[in-house]
């Protein structure tokens, strides 16, 4: 059985610790890293920071210089 599963998510809500309740959250490009992108998870009610998370780069992409 060669399916392949989910190998990435996307937070649609989160718990904001300021609302104090689950909100619906943005994803923002935080960083660019050499293994990967880190993308920030920010609350749409008050901007405070929820959570953030770092998407592996493929191995056949290169850095031209």
């Amino acid at each position: 059985m060669g399916r392949e599963t989910y190998k990435d998510f996307d937070a649609t809500e989160l718990l904001c610790p300021n609302c104090k309740k689950a909100v619906p959250v943005r994803k923002r490009l935080l960083l660019i890293l050499s293994n990967g992108d880190k993308y920030d998870y920010m609350c749409v009610f008050c901007g405070t920071s929820v959570g953030d998370k770092i998407v592996k780069q493929k191995d056949n992409l290169r850095i031209i210089k």
